[in-house]
């Protein structure tokens, strides 16, 4: 009897051993299950890295994505500006053959803040996605203000044609992490194509410019030239997300800040200062 007993406990020890035993490998199977599922989750969420490109034409992978040269700021604002007023009535060229003859712009209809639709150039309208959400939709409104219907006409003595001749972008300033303040000096010149009559009006602004992420379309060999200028330019990480009169006291020599000063209401999507 004593013999059966001891048996019987000696039994009962080994079980308990594969019971602990088996708890142990469920519970390590759960925490590495639970350490797999938070990398996967820091994965999903982590940002891209970003491809900075220097004033060398050198593309660099950055890790600190508030960081930029200050000549591509410098650059980005007069680009995006440059192709705002474009007005020359036809589209960029997508082929060689489009560069010899170039197709005619229709422009792209756009409701004003007075509840009217206007057209913008097509070059406008691409430029403005280098704006902030937020603040495209009141600027383009004020740009469908701004452009002559006489840029989509088609006679020739009642078309116009427009550019902005840039005299001066300001170093940009930097006014926090991310962000910066870059002045332009420029005018907005009109030209009649019939006696190449000239009007000339001023556009001094001051830009606020940030970092912010974009992601690449992922059908990108399905897009259509309009959609891909659109990604070329969001490609740039760089926005404008607020624009302000310009006004310069002593020229435009910036060796002394107080020779130019910030002036006048901040653009915003409800004004525009022309």
């Amino acid at each position: 009897m004593t013999k059966l007993l001891q048996e019987k406990k000696s039994s009962v020890n080994l079980l308990t051993l594969f019971a602990i035993f088996t708890f142990s490998l469920h519970l390590l199977a759960a925490i590495f299950l639970l350490f797999e599922g938070l990398r996967i989750y820091g994965l999903i969420h982590k940002k891209p890295l970003t491809f900075v490109q220097l004033v060398d034409g050198k593309v660099v992978s950055q890790t600190d994505t508030l960081e930029r040269e200050p000549e591509v700021i410098r650059q980005f604002v007069a680009k995006t500006m440059a192709a705002t007023f474009n007005w020359s009535g036809t589209l960029p060229p997508a082929t060689v053959e489009e560069a010899t003859n170039p197709k005619t712009d229709a422009g792209i209809p756009v409701k004003t803040l007075q509840g009217l639709t206007k057209k913008v150039s097509t070059s406008s309208w691409v430029a403005s996605f280098a704006l902030s959400e937020d603040f495209r939709g009141g600027f383009l409104a004020q740009i469908a203000d701004m452009t002559p219907l006489e840029i989509f006409s088609q006679n020739n003595k009642q078309a116009l044609t427009g550019q902005l001749v840039i005299q001066r972008v300001y170093p940009p300033e930097k006014i926090a992490p991310g962000q910066w303040r870059v002045g332009m000096v420029a005018n907005i010149v009109q030209v009649r194509r019939t006696d190449n009559k000239k009007l000339l009006t001023p556009f001094n602004k001051d830009f606020l410019v940030r970092t912010v992420d974009s992601y690449g379309h992922p059908l990108s060999n399905g897009l259509t030239p309009l959609q891909k200028a659109v990604y070329s330019v969001r490609a740039q990480k760089l926005e404008i997300y607020e624009v302000s009169d310009f006004c310069l006291t002593n020229g435009y020599d910036s060796s002394s800040k107080s020779q130019s000063q910030r002036c006048g209401d901040v653009l915003n999507s409800g004004s525009f200062t022309r």
